[in-house]
């Protein structure tokens, strides 16, 4: 892998993590549209999207410190506390939600680990299938949702919807934000407030599966190179900040369609490829 190959899978991670149009999906047509599976193992390129996913994870740590220092301070002083206040009882009411949310794919993923790390994982129908079926869905809950309710307003039923819509973002080319802003919308979240759930929500899952990933491949990163990966990992945290600031911004002001649209697109020419016989869907 070169230095540039590393610094353009850093782009398409931080891209990608958060904006609903799959970063699985697009990581894996980059590394065949580069050759990386013809130079690296299995293996390896897993663990190096293991290490740079890392970046995503400190840029959504960044962006939302301030909220993650209230939610941890207030859930901490809330359940301490005989008597709690207006002040700690949202943030403690919102940290008792992402843990609840969490559970259901953390369950899922333990539960079904080997299949989700089988041959399916980089499979271009799959994924092409994928992107398109999510595409729909996400167009339903836009013209469906309410979007009316705001961060205060979400309790148990918004978040075990947004929770087991996160459930399907294992599925390669689904697209965790896509899948859980999905999930939100429908329950009547409004296009913002579903999307910064979205991003509180995918913190304990990003970190566990990156962490988990990264301990069970260190192994491999031997071959890689030491400039590559801070290279490609500065990168996706810095590409990931700017594009959790667009995404937010984007929606306060529009709807997801134009992100439903590339997804169909790129959906129906993967899978056209693969039919095509120009490209293997392995």
């Amino acid at each position: 892998m070169t230095l540039l190959q590393a610094i353009i899978l850093g782009i398409v991670q931080g891209l990608t993590e958060f904006i609903p149009i799959s970063s699985s999906g697009h990581l894996i047509l980059v590394e065949k549209l580069m050759g990386i599976e013809r130079r690296l193992t299995p293996e390896q390129i897993t663990a190096f999207i293991a290490v740079i996913q890392l970046g995503t994870l400190a840029a959504v740590l960044v962006y939302f410190f301030r909220d993650i220092v209230e939610i941890t301070s207030g859930f901490i002083r809330g359940n301490l506390a005989r008597r709690i206040g207006r002040r700690e009882a949202q943030p403690a009411r919102l940290g008792w939600l992402i843990i609840i949310g969490t559970l259901p794919i953390a369950t899922v993923g333990l539960a079904a680990k080997k299949i989700i790390e089988g041959s399916l994982t980089k499979n271009l129908t799959v994924i092409g299938a994928s992107m398109i079926i999510w595409g729909l869905l996400l167009a339903v809950a836009e013209a469906a949702g309410e979007r009316r309710k705001g961060m205060e307003e979400v309790g148990l039923k918004e978040t075990l919807a947004v929770g087991f819509a996160q459930v399907f973002s294992l599925i390669p080319g689904s697209s965790r934000s896509g899948t859980t802003i999905t999930g939100a919308l429908l329950v009547g979240l409004t296009r913002e407030t579903a999307a910064r759930f979205s991003f509180l929500l995918s913190i304990p899952a990003i970190a566990a599966s990156g962490l988990l990933e990264l301990r069970e491949a260190v192994d491999s990163l031997a071959g890689i190179g030491l400039a590559n990966l801070v290279a490609a990992t500065v990168v996706s945290g810095v590409v990931g900040y700017a594009s959790i600031a667009f995404l937010l911004g984007y929606l306060r002001r529009h709807s997801t369609y134009l992100f439903i649209g590339y997804r169909l697109i790129v959906g129906a020419i993967l899978l056209g490829l693969v039919y095509a016989g120009v490209i293997s869907p392995r």
